[in-house]
């Protein structure tokens, strides 16, 4: 079904999913780049500069589609705009403190933790199938963070786990309050990003390095990468989601944006040089073979859908 309605519009399958994978590396990727970007003292202007430069351009696309803003996407964007800040401080204070492979591969363990979580609040069961799959996928993060002295379990990979938990509530809270009001997606995607940003303008100023001498004290190099983290890894994600999800099918698109870890434990191996011994191997191994198993499961499983959203 998802070809028959690729050639329908005009594109070929295989068009959507390699775009779709460029996303997903470019998300593996970001872990890298946060880091490069980012020191304990700098997380909150780092995440103020990114969340309004990546509220700039969105709004700059909102006014060029002329599109309107209603009180409903006002109202829901700042609230979902709030918690998606707690997502970020989770995350990126967790990546000043642990490895580029950790980070990547803990915070995969969402793909497990959403599901749970939205079972417990409609009562959808997942099946025996999925919680073994779970049970993997968390052997595997131990494994991960304690398998060797490079990796060693530290309050980093807690943060990074406590952010997982937050970005599922996240999607929850943005899936059921989205339908609710039936908000248009960039109009809520920037609000999200304004509110972000003025949350973490406002925290910069009364805690570590402000976000105006973080910005004026940004390199050329530093600006690079600050641009490829706002343009690579958080609006054209966006935009490619809303484009491939028309053009193929929502479980084709959650599969491949699935393989994310892999290339967050790829990026983190062969370019930021993380080292892992043999039980961390083994960890990122049934980290990701946990995660996707239970992804394709609960795919399965009958449901209201639930949008595969990633800021």
């Amino acid at each position: 079904m998802a070809e028959s309605s690729a050639r329908r519009l005009g594109t070929r399958p295989w068009v959507a999913d390699v775009l779709l994978v460029v996303v997903a590396v470019a998300w593996g990727s970001t872990y890298l780049v946060a880091k490069i970007l980012v020191t304990e003292d700098t997380v909150f202007a780092m995440l103020a500069v990114r969340m309004s430069a990546t509220a700039l351009v969105l709004g700059a696309l909102w006014a060029l589609l002329r599109q309107r803003i209603t009180r409903g996407a006002l109202r829901v964007g700042f609230v979902l705009g709030v918690m998606l800040s707690l997502v970020f401080i989770f995350e990126t204070f967790g990546i000043a403190m642990t490895s580029a492979t950790n980070a990547g591969v803990i915070i995969s363990l969402t793909i497990i933790i959403t599901p749970v979580l939205e079972s417990l609040v409609g009562r959808r069961r997942l099946g025996a199938l999925f919680y073994i799959a779970g049970v993997i996928a968390v052997a595997g993060v131990y494994f991960l963070a304690t398998g060797s002295r490079f990796t060693a379990f530290g309050v980093g990979d807690v943060l990074i786990l406590i952010a997982a938990f937050a970005r599922s509530l996240h999607v929850l809270s943005m899936h059921r309050l989205s339908h609710a009001h039936s908000v248009d997606s960039l109009a809520l995607t920037f609000v999200q990003m304004l509110t972000c940003g003025a949350v973490f303008v406002a925290l910069s100023s009364i805690w570590g390095v402000s976000s105006w001498s973080y910005l004026t004290s940004m390199g050329w190099n530093l600006a690079v990468w600050m641009a490829y983290l706002v343009i690579v890894c958080t609006v054209f994600p966006f935009f490619i989601q809303m484009w491939a999800v028309r053009r193929t099918s929502p479980t084709r698109v959650s599969l491949v944006l699935g393989t994310e870890p892999v290339w967050a434990a790829l990026i983190g191996v062969t370019i930021a040089g993380d080292r892992l011994g043999l039980m961390g191997f083994i960890g990122v191994a049934l980290v990701l073979v946990g995660t996707l198993w239970g992804q394709r499961l609960e795919l399965r499983v009958p449901r209201h859908s639930i949008e595969d959203v990633r800021e």
